[in-house]
């Protein structure tokens, strides 16, 4: 009986040791600006590499920012990686300067562009991979919508705004702040005009702060569903039904606005790509909840696209 057991025991950790994947973890500075965190998988010569771009705000490699730490483009990463598929995640060039004490007030939104062209151009002089996809999620879907332009091989959009930052945050107010709609509206107006204001509520500093109205302005000429059409590669387009911040009506904008496009909506995923199951509440305490897994239908969603248009 003893004896059964032992060898019953033996073969659960030689399958168990089996699966596991012993991928290679190689932090990595691109240039002054960027650095990151490359996975690369095991025994593959030349694998496909995914390139992942952070949303707004002082947003790491990892998905987090300030205090809220969730962890969710770390975990995407992984969750990728672990599928035989390299991937690259960096930090965004505003957290390099926090950390160093000197943030550049100039910074505009295409700088940010500037960034990802950098990161694809560095892999693709390296030779290294097959296939080079970008995945950008949130802010950094048009961000990555502007760089993998005849650069990449495919592009995924992760709740991604159909619509420019303008119009979106117009909508937004519309919902929850209607009396503010036709101030707001005025602010846009002169923006895109290439000048600034201060006349504004206080209660949309947080928009419209005089410090940030350049790089607003300069994020606002660009229309994602007039730039997905650029994208002479495939397209995957990604949101989730319980997204706070995007909703899938911009996800459906997007899709309709590419011949190279398919969609996958994703029941119950929110922002931070994990399911939740009750309501706002639950919603908004997981973007500082890191121990939550994705939502298990994105990482399969991802891989099976790549491996779609492996040859």
């Amino acid at each position: 009986m003893k004896l059964k057991l032992l060898i019953l025991l033996f073969l659960c950790i030689d399958f168990t040791n089996g699966q596991e994947k012993q991928v290679s973890v190689q932090n990595l500075s691109i240039n002054k600006f960027i650095d990151g965190t490359l996975i690369l998988p095991p025994d593959i010569e030349k694998p496909n590499l995914a390139i992942i771009i952070g949303g707004s705000g002082p947003t790491d490699r990892n998905g987090n920012q300030n205090l809220l730490k969730n962890n969710a483009l770390k975990k995407l990463a992984e969750g990728i990686s672990n599928n035989d598929i390299a991937t690259f995640r960096y930090d965004k060039r505003v957290v390099k300067q926090i950390r160093q004490g000197i943030i550049d007030k100039d910074i505009m939104f295409d700088d940010f562009v500037t960034d990802a062209i950098s990161v694809i151009d560095y892999f693709k002089s390296t030779k290294q991979f097959n296939k080079i996809y970008i995945i950008g999620h949130s802010q950094g879907s048009l961000v990555g919508m502007l760089a993998a332009k005849n650069r990449a091989d495919g592009f995924i959009s992760i709740a991604g705004a159909g619509q420019s930052i303008d119009k979106v945050i117009m909508e937004q107010l519309e919902k929850t702040a209607p009396m503010f709609t036709e101030d707001a509206k005025k602010v846009f107006q002169t923006l895109s005009k290439g000048e600034t204001t201060e006349n504004y509520p206080t209660a949309l500093t947080s928009i419209f702060n005089k410090d940030i109205q350049a790089f607003m302005a300069n994020w606002m000429q660009y229309d994602p569903k007039e730039e997905i059409k650029n994208l002479q590669f495939p397209i995957l387009i990604i949101n989730g039904t319980k997204d706070l911040q995007v909703p899938e009506e911009e996800a459906t904008i997007l899709k309709e606005a590419s011949n190279h496009a398919s969609l996958v909506i994703i029941d119950k995923m929110n922002h931070v790509l994990v399911p939740i199951e009750g309501g706002d509440l639950e919603n908004s305490k997981s973007y500082n909840e890191s121990f939550r897994a994705l939502s298990p239908k994105l990482v399969d969603a991802i891989i099976d696209f790549i491996n779609k248009f492996q040859h």
